[in-house]
């Protein structure tokens, strides 16, 4: 299986730092919580699959190809889903005017989404459910929850941005072959994050406070240490499955949750900070988005040359799920 091209899209409008906390907020000056310097946040009516739409087409145009008659496989990932229901997928393909064999819309795999699709659209083609599959990231809690009213004046609301990021990948192993895949579930972690309001209630249940995305502070340090050696773990055993040892990378490309995580991670691994990829001060964390947004921007900036060893990572939620991936760079 081989990546063909990626495309993203980030909403027009623009923050800065300044939108958030007030001054003299004590968090803010936590080094896990300093906020990037600009994010782009969705307008709250702004549906995911309408992001999905905006990434993909231009990504299909340079490619030459015609979304109607080119994608059996769709797998999205959207943070908010616009229909919990039903998903994203179906719209999405209804967008795009595909006819999908196969529509899977995840929901637990979070900043490691990226790579878990490309493992499971490559089990899909080798099993002959189709030879292409779409991929599909979406971040979409900034513009929403992040900047309600009561939200937008702490620190950890400056932390996400909105964006989408998009793949296409086909049967193959030439260029842009996918070389390897490693995932790790780590249930124990899966209560440590969840959304909830300041009454208690459930997101379902009538009510008037704001919902939010908090992370279990009991287990904080835990939570902590567990994000620092679980990227370095996943890329280490990828790069094993090939032969290849960290230093070996050409291009890192991890999910963008803070300063921290990305300056111990390089260290960790070894790899100068020149060849981990940082989008965090440009559109903030991206979250499930980061990593094929981050692919798209380094491909179109010149930061990815033919040949090169590439390898994507990222941990989910509370670190309940982590994935990598490596793969050779052929470009689009």
């Amino acid at each position: 299986m081989r990546i063909v091209g990626f495309g993203s899209y980030l909403p027009e409008h623009r923050v800065g730092a300044d939108y958030f906390f007030e001054d003299g907020d004590p968090l803010a000056a936590n080094a896990l919580l300093r906020a990037p310097s600009f994010r782009h946040h969705a307008a709250p009516e702004e549906r995911g699959a309408e992001m999905i739409e905006r990434a993909a087409r231009p990504m299909f145009e340079r490619l030459g190809l015609d979304p109607r008659d080119c994608v059996d496989i769709l797998l999205t990932n959207v943070l908010l889903p616009d229909n919990p229901i039903t998903g994203s997928g179906a719209e999405v393909a209804h967008r795009l005017g595909s006819q999908p064999e196969v529509i899977i819309d995840l929901h637990n795999a979070g900043c490691a989404s990226f790579m878990y699709m490309l493992k499971l659209a490559r089990a899909l083609i080798r099993d002959g459910a189709g030879r292409t599959a779409l991929l599909c990231t979406v971040q979409n809690c900034a513009g929403k929850l992040c900047a309600l009213p009561q939200a937008r004046t702490k620190a950890p609301s400056a932390i996400p941005g909105d964006g989408c990021g998009v793949a296409y990948v086909t049967a193959g192993e030439d260029g842009g072959a996918v070389l390897a895949i490693e995932t790790r579930n780590v249930p124990s972690y899966a209560l440590d994050m969840k959304i909830g309001a300041p009454d208690g209630r459930s997101y379902w249940e009538p009510g008037t406070s704001e919902l939010s995305i908090t992370v279990d502070t009991k287990n904080l340090s835990e939570i902590l240490k567990h994000g620092n050696e679980i990227i370095p773990t996943l890329v280490t055993a990828v790069c094993e499955q090939i032969g290849r040892a960290p230093a070996d990378v050409d291009v890192l490309v991890t999910s963008q949750p803070n300063r921290v995580y990305l300056h111990n991670w390089s260290q960790a691994l070894q790899i100068d900070p020149a060849r981990h990829i940082d989008t965090f001060d440009r559109f903030g964390n991206l979250m499930s988005a980061s990593v094929a947004v981050t692919m798209d921007h380094a491909a179109r900036e010149g930061k990815l040359h033919p040949g090169d060893l590439v390898v994507m990572a990222g941990f989910a939620h509370a670190g309940d799920f982590a994935a990598a991936a490596a793969m050779r760079w052929n470009g689009d």
